[in-house]
């Protein structure tokens, strides 16, 4: 049976224990939990559980703009879900098998990204000249053009783009790399939740690309977040982009789980 709340308190006392039995599969919903308690501005909140004899078996989050969060729900529970999801569904992630579901049940999307999720072994820090540092408010400008930037190559709407640097960059959670003593790669870090930092996004600008900034930026921020702040390190990659791929591996990344975006509109 699924139950449906705005409430993020209520849904945080059934469902938290839950997402926590796996904390790196579920770094999403967690992460986005942790996020709002600490005053994330959010619209038309929706989350739900699925329990079976009263126990929690799934969970499922929507934070407008962004698709529903399906990381967490068992396969037997997607029917009843999308013939009770409020408002219908435009887009959507979840694992693979999740995500094959919804197709079998509402035909194929008209966009599909394909990600793999990764998690931290030993990290090897690549030789790359320049060094990582924290951001810091006077970075604040060159941040918000490339979050932009990132969020028209994905195609990926990243909400308010001004309001979510500010909030990052205010939490310590944006790292860049510097070459020349100017910026030339950005990562950021996640606030640890379950034990789990996330690494994402990792923007270069194209002028800059092919010199291994990506890689530096990633394993210092890696490196802070282990050191400083959590005891994993997680990060998604989109399939389609081998370089990101290869480039995370060498540094120690090692595959968790696929999980698919689907959009219907």
């Amino acid at each position: 049976m699924w139950t449906f709340t705005s409430d993020v308190e209520e849904y945080a006392a059934v469902a938290e224990p839950f997402l926590l039995g796996d904390p790196v599969r579920n770094t999403v919903p967690l992460t986005i939990l942790a996020n709002l308690r600490a005053g994330m501005p959010a619209k038309d909140l929706l989350f739900g559980w699925w329990t079976v004899d009263g126990e929690v078996r799934g969970a499922v989050f929507h934070t407008p703009p962004h698709p529903v969060g399906l990381f967490g729900v068992p396969v037997e529970a997607v029917e009843a879900f999308v013939r009770a999801r409020p408002g219908g569904l435009a887009a959507l992630v979840g694992p693979l098998d999740v995500t094959a579901e919804v197709t079998r049940l509402l035909g194929p999307p008209t966009r599909t990204v394909s990600e793999r999720l990764y998690r931290l072994g030993t990290l090897t820090v690549p030789d790359v000249p320049g060094r990582g540092r924290l951001a810091v408010p006077a970075d604040f400008p060159l941040l918000v053009s490339w979050y932009q930037a990132f969020g028209e190559e994905v195609v990926m709407g990243e909400g308010d783009v001004v309001e979510r640097v500010a909030r990052r960059l205010a939490g310590r959670e944006l790292f860049v790399w510097e070459s020349g003593e100017a910026p030339v790669s950005l990562a950021a870090l996640s606030p640890a939740a379950g034990g789990v930092c996330r690494i994402g996004p990792v923007y270069t600008p194209p002028s800059r690309r092919r010199r291994g900034y990506g890689a530096a930026v990633t394993a210092f921020a890696s490196q802070t977040g282990l050191a400083e702040r959590c005891e994993q390190v997680v990060l998604f990659t989109d399939l389609d982009n081998p370089t990101s791929n290869a480039i995370y591996q060498a540094i120690g990344y090692e595959p968790v789980a696929d999980y698919a975006h689907l959009t219907y509109h």
